[in-house]
């Protein structure tokens, strides 16, 4: 059977159940390619360990960090905190041959190819204020009084930067960057934690946690940097949506509160380009 681009996210491997989802994925081609759009789970060494059994499986991972990746958790062993816990997992990452954002951009040639994918490491910078808010300071008061606060807050760190939303900025300098220079010819599949568009957040349950999702500045990158699909995981609604005729696809998981309410068992491989199945 011809490859296949798949996408996943959220594998929140620190829950049983997810565990055994994920010792489950197997690819339906030798020459798949598996996307994870971040939020492997916190513990560096148990990260590691979960994208280099994918990348036994699948013929190339490539990666991009969510917020749990970032995080430093008091039970981790690695105590980096920010940038220097982001490079170890980049080092780490390159150990076992799976692609992320510092790596050279990979172009998928299979079926709906030439496209380049890029995984993306962008942050938010508060800029997706909860309803009614004019500030930062504003909003995450508000979310603090409805008790809506992202886990970030305490264990996502921005060294050496002064704060998250100045490392979201000097991450979106260089990643266009990096964008300017592929080849202008080939299209582009998009994969990043955080939803490059505002609209997604429209669903959820909490609106006030919008905040931790994205930044206004991905609002056309889309359309700039010539997507085919844009990929993406973290607010645990996997589901397709179109935006400027592209397509978005939200790929995560969740956690078993969540995906326990369905009635099947989770399918969580989503198929984005190539061979259908």
């Amino acid at each position: 059977m011809p490859g296949a681009l798949l996408a996943v996210s959220d594998l929140h491997i620190s829950y049983a159940e997810n565990r055994r989802i994920v010792d489950g994925l197997r690819p339906r081609s030798d020459d798949d390619w598996l996307l994870v759009a971040g939020d492997v789970g916190e513990i560096l060494a148990d990260i590691v360990k979960t994208l280099g059994a994918l990348r036994e499986r699948f013929a190339r991972v490539i990666w991009a960090p969510g917020n749990h990746e970032l995080w430093t958790h008091p039970s981790d062993p690695v105590t980096l905190r920010g940038e220097e816990r982001y490079r170890e997992l980049v080092r780490r990452c390159r150990d076992i041959d799976v692609l992320t954002p510092e790596d050279d951009f990979a172009v998928w040639r299979g079926e709906g190819g030439p496209v380049t994918v890029v995984p993306l490491f962008l942050l938010y910078d508060y800029s997706w204020r909860a309803p009614g808010t004019h500030s930062k300071a504003e909003s995450l008061r508000r979310a603090y009084d409805t008790g809506v606060v992202c886990t970030d807050e305490a264990l996502l760190h921005p060294d050496p930067h002064p704060d998250r939303e100045s490392w979201c900025w000097s991450r979106l300098a260089e990643t266009e960057r990096r964008l300017a220079a592929i080849d202008p010819a080939l299209p582009t599949v998009l994969v990043s934690h955080w939803p490059l568009r505002r609209e997604p957040t429209d669903v959820l349950w909490y609106p006030e946690f919008a905040q931790w999702c994205g930044t206004d500045r991905t609002a056309e990158w889309h359309l700039r940097h010539r997507a085919t699909v844009a990929v993406y995981g973290h607010l645990h609604i996997p589901r397709t949506t179109t935006y400027d005729g592209v397509r978005f696809e939200e790929v995560s998981l969740g956690y078993p509160r969540e995906w326990g309410k369905r009635n099947t068992e989770p399918s969580p491989l989503r198929h984005i380009l190539g061979a259908a199945a």
